[in-house]
């Protein structure tokens, strides 16, 4: 099954990816509206249930909303929580509306002489050298949403096993006005995008939807995905679905039933664009409500 996309409690601001039970997350009041002065209020938060916030609120700086006619449209009644996030859109022009959580850096991972000779004592102890039940003084240094100057002046002269890695990051959500459009549904070119092919406003439970997906706007096939409805605190299994991005990018899904869902999937390649960088980490989440028939 494919693992989440997710991130620890301080890495919450930047949303980069690691691997975790938290899922993040945007989630409209209403998706689908109709009306000359329409308001629609956005919860965003990192969880352990869809859609609770029970742990992590999401930051607000850099998400965007982009309205019909490509604009950008200003949050509105921003507040950042204990366990989430919210804000207002006010949706003026007729059509769709695309809430959108970007993120970009670099993350660095490294060992000092002293977590290299905690971690023999811990191998030759029988004791995990990583991760869980893992001695603190196994664990080496780590930077996150660093600069190059960052790379230059916190990474320590005697550090060892460098890994510099190129991150990117997408949470979105779309919510229509009237009848549904795809300006501002364009592509950047840049990390993983959604490019539908079945407008994201016109999910219907028991129909086949279909998207493409991109990877710098160029068809991504064998992209795996976990599509989870939300509401799994009031049952005993996730009952997620797994898909995979065909030849063509295209990742076909049938909803068992109505419902607002989470639709998440990661990549790794060696493509950083930074020199820095010796691989890349891309990640993409959505927040898609499907009607009943």
């Amino acid at each position: 099954m494919k693992k989440t996309l997710v991130l620890a409690l301080a890495l919450a601001a930047a949303l980069p990816m690691t691997a975790s039970a938290h899922k993040q997350w945007i989630i409209p009041s209403q998706a689908v509206v109709n009306g000359a002065d329409v308001w629609v209020t956005f919860d965003g938060a990192i969880s352990n249930q869809l859609f609770f916030p029970d742990h992590f609120p999401m930051r607000l700086d850099n998400v965007t909303a982009t309205a019909p006619d490509g604009s950008q449209v200003e949050l509105r009644n921003t507040s950042v929580g204990k366990y989430r996030s919210t804000f207002d859109v006010q949706l003026e022009q007729q059509g769709t509306y695309r809430i959108a959580n970007a993120n970009s850096g670099m993350s660095a991972r490294w060992d000092t002489p002293e977590s290299l000779a905690a971690k023999a004592k811990a191998e030759a102890e029988g004791k995990p050298v990583s991760g869980p039940g893992a001695p603190p003084e196994t664990r080496g240094g780590f930077l996150r949403n660093a600069t190059p100057e960052d790379l230059a002046t916190k990474v320590p002269q005697d550090a060892r096993n460098l890994q510099v890695t190129q991150t990117a990051s997408r949470v979105e959500t779309f919510v229509t006005n009237g009848a549904p459009d795809t300006t501002a549904l364009a592509p950047t070119g840049s990390g993983i995008e959604m490019e539908p092919v079945t407008h994201p406003s016109d999910l219907v439970a028991g129909e086949e939807a279909t998207f493409r997906f991109l990877v710098d706007g160029q068809p991504a096939a064998g992209l795996e995905f976990e599509i989870v409805r939300g509401g799994t605190r009031y049952r005993n299994a996730q009952d997620d679905i797994a898909a995979t991005t065909d030849a063509q990018g295209l990742l076909k899904v049938t909803w068992p039933e109505a419902g607002m869902y989470w639709l998440e999937t990661s990549v790794q390649d060696d493509k950083a664009s930074v020199p820095q960088a010796t691989g890349r980490r891309l990640g993409y989440v959505a927040t898609l409500e499907v009607l009943p028939q």
